[in-house]
């Protein structure tokens, strides 16, 4: 497909989304100064082209239980063939790992962990992530506390 040029208006509509996708069209249209017709068709091209990926409600995780988020810091043994391929897949089966990326730097991949407590977490670590084989060293960060969290990526919406 090919990449589609985003002008002022598909980038308020992004904005506007990412602050509240619950938004009606109709509202939507009215903020943005459009009618509801052609609202509608540009969020169906963001759409349609991948940009909008999801509609996802937010949940507070600390008011559901998960009041431990932990950053994992992995380095895995790299002489080992499919070392990426296998660790990948045995990740994706522990639901406690909410995102994971592949870095550069002290670690070769990082993790976003959430648990309910630190007896919950210290049993993921020893009792999933310790018996990953591709794992060659593993270092926690846990998490004190938020300074800043936004969801709203940072594109020039002026």
């Amino acid at each position: 497909m090919a990449r589609i040029q985003l002008d002022k208006k598909d980038l308020q509509i992004l904005k506007a989304l990412q602050e509240n996708s619950k938004l009606t069209k109709i509202s939507l249209a009215r903020e943005l100064g459009l009618s509801p017709g052609p609202t509608m068709y540009r969020i169906k091209k963001l759409e349609e082209h991948g940009i909008i990926e999801g509609y996802h409600a937010s949940v507070d995780r600390i008011k559901v239980g998960l009041h431990v988020l932990t950053f994992v810091l992995v380095n895995i043994g790299w002489n080992k063939p499919n070392v990426l391929k296998n660790f990948t897949k045995k990740i994706q089966k522990i639901d406690e790992i909410v995102e994971s990326y592949v870095v550069t730097g002290e670690a070769d991949i990082i993790l976003k962990v959430l648990t309910k407590d630190i007896p919950t977490y210290e049993a993921l670590l020893f009792k999933k992530l310790a018996k990953i084989e591709e794992i060659k060293r593993i270092k926690t960060l846990m998490v004190l506390s938020k300074i800043k969290y936004s969801h709203v990526l940072p594109l020039d919406y002026k």
